[in-house]
């Protein structure tokens, strides 16, 4: 199957482009929550501002006159402000919504096409939409000199002046708000003269229902520019369009570095792992970094299984150099004897060929046998009775030179799980190591202690002293030099007496019996108790 792109570049580069993608998301999340909240945090300053000038406004409106609205000093700023009445009739407007139609209906796709405003302007107002005051008061303003009076009075002016009510009136204090746009010119001020409307602009658009103090209704409208929102979120975009990339490119940039950096101990293992595998040289050790993080560990445990290593191979080639030792004495005896008997037939050493014929078959038995339990060889789970067992093995050596006595143990059965040709094989090496020590008796026990099974076999011989008692576990070590090999054997008894001990889960031990001779315990687990069957039903 073929790799990917990705898992064919370095641990650097996916670390680098890793961080760089997950920095960029984030940065891109974190932006557009900036982004929303500047927006939201500016449109509400404008909508705020735009009710408290609604508010205020609305709290001047006391009298309504066939002119329009009078004694409103908010209709003289330059902020969008307007009044309208219950029938939709604009009453009063400042400077840039002067001569518009209702600004509720502005932006609206099912609204009519805005009309324009039927009432006189409101005080200051000359008619002209970006002329001067003539400093009147009141509703006056609109009746000076410009001959407005018989114009108000040909339109009939004073049926436009809302009629008060005496009838209760209902006033919705809570404010209402909408985004509108209104024509600006190059300076950014609203404007109603298409010639001169260069742009459109975003207003926060608040309306607050009063009444006057003839209870008519009317309805203040008064806006406020969300041109600085617009700018600081656009601003603010830009910047983090600009900073953005930088930002992406120092991370990538920073996290390449701290992985090469991190991962340069690697490479070093990496390279003397290299050259150990090249020159066989197990001997041979990988730098472990000063720092405690995960390489140092690393490289710890790289430099123990090369020790592990390095020994398990000495290990098998001391093996195999006393394997090749041991066998060649008897095939060398017996070689002799057959060479012997080819030139001399009278003069055959018929036992001796036997008995190194024997001694080579055992020893190549055991052999084989260390040859399993090294690779690993599972024992199986059939169920033996220890004590049976013991008592097969003894009923074999009765004609031995040193007899072997059987100690009443529990009484009952000890039962473990395993193979019963390696247990076996371990009960008749120590009875071998114990008859070959004693001086007049063997005493073999079989019991219990701890929920484990215990088997003890004792001799009333020299023992074993306390600082070779591990040693002597080890394969073809005999501690007595001056021992004949045909006494005393090769050494594999008690190396695999233990090897088959530790593949079982127990242990096997030296220690000194109460005769003064050695004492070898072997502890395994106690086998479940059995089951019983089931009667078949009838």
């Amino acid at each position: 199957m073929p790799s990917s792109p990705l898992a064919r570049l370095t641990v650097r580069t996916r670390a680098a482009l890793g961080a760089t993608l997950v920095v960029a998301v984030a940065l891109v999340a974190v932006g557009l929550a900036v982004v929303a909240m500047l927006r939201g945090g500016l449109a509400e300053n404008a909508r705020l501002h735009a009710e408290t000038t609604a508010r205020e406004v609305a709290a001047e409106v006391t009298d309504v006159t066939a002119g329009g609205v009078a004694g409103v000093e908010g209709l003289e700023d330059d902020e969008p402000v307007q009044v309208v009445d219950g029938a939709g009739t604009v009453l009063g407007a400042s400077r840039p919504l002067r001569g518009r139609g209702p600004v509720a209906d502005f932006n609206r796709p099912d609204a009519p096409e805005p009309r324009p405003a039927t009432t006189a302007p409101s005080p200051g107002d000359d008619g002209d939409d970006g002329g001067d005051d003539d400093g009147g008061d009141g509703g006056d303003g609109g009746r000076d000199d410009s001959g407005d009076d018989d114009d108000s009075d040909e339109d009939g002016g004073a049926d436009r002046t809302p009629s008060p009510t005496g009838s209760p009136v209902e006033v919705d204090r809570n404010s209402v708000t909408r985004t509108v746009t209104l024509p600006v010119d190059d300076d950014g001020e609203v404007t109603h003269d298409p010639g001169r409307a260069t742009a459109v602009q975003g207003f926060s658009l608040v309306a607050v229902q009063s009444v006057t103090r003839d209870r008519v209704p009317v309805t203040v409208y008064a806006g406020a520019s969300l041109a600085e929102q617009e700018q600081a979120v656009s601003s603010v975009t830009r910047a983090m369009l600009v900073g953005l990339p930088v930002l992406l490119v120092v991370v990538g940039g920073v996290t390449w570095l701290v992985t090469r950096s991190a991962l340069r101990p690697v490479e070093g293992i990496r390279r003397e792992m290299a050259a150990i595998a090249a020159g066989t040289d197990l001997s041979r050790r990988v730098p472990e970094p000063p720092s405690r993080d995960e390489v140092a560990r690393l490289a710890r445990t790289t430099n123990e299984t090369l020790t592990a290593l390095e020994a398990s191979v000495e290990r098998q080639r001391r093996f195999v150099a006393d394997a090749s030792h041991e066998l060649r004495s008897p095939i060398a005896s017996l070689r002799t004897q057959l060479e012997v008997a080819a030139a001399h037939p009278e003069l055959l050493d018929l036992d001796g060929a036997v008995h190194d014929t024997v001694r080579l078959q055992s020893l190549a038995a055991d052999l084989l046998l260390l040859a399993r339990l090294d690779a690993g060889e599972r024992p199986g789970g059939a169920r033996v009775d220890l004590d049976a067992l013991v008592r097969e093995e003894l009923a074999q050596r009765a004609g031995d030179r040193v007899p072997v006595a059987l100690e009443e143990g529990s009484g009952g059965p000890v039962e473990v799980t395993g193979s019963r040709g390696q247990l076996a094989r371990v009960l008749g090496n120590l009875l071998d190591n114990a008859q070959r020590h004693a001086v007049s008796r063997v005493r073999v026990r079989v019991g219990r202690g701890d929920g484990r099974a215990v088997l003890e076999v004792a001799d009333d011989g020299a023992g074993v002293p306390e600082e070779e008692r591990e040693r002597i576990f080890q394969r073809f070590v005999r501690l007595d030099d001056a021992r004949s090999r045909d006494d005393g054997g090769a050494g594999l008894g008690l190396a695999i007496a233990r090897d088959v001990a530790v593949r079982h889960g127990g242990t096997l031990t030296a220690g000194r019996a109460p005769e003064g001779g050695a004492l070898f315990t072997l502890r395994l687990p106690a086998a479940a108790p059995a089951r019983p069957e089931r009667p078949a039903s009838g």
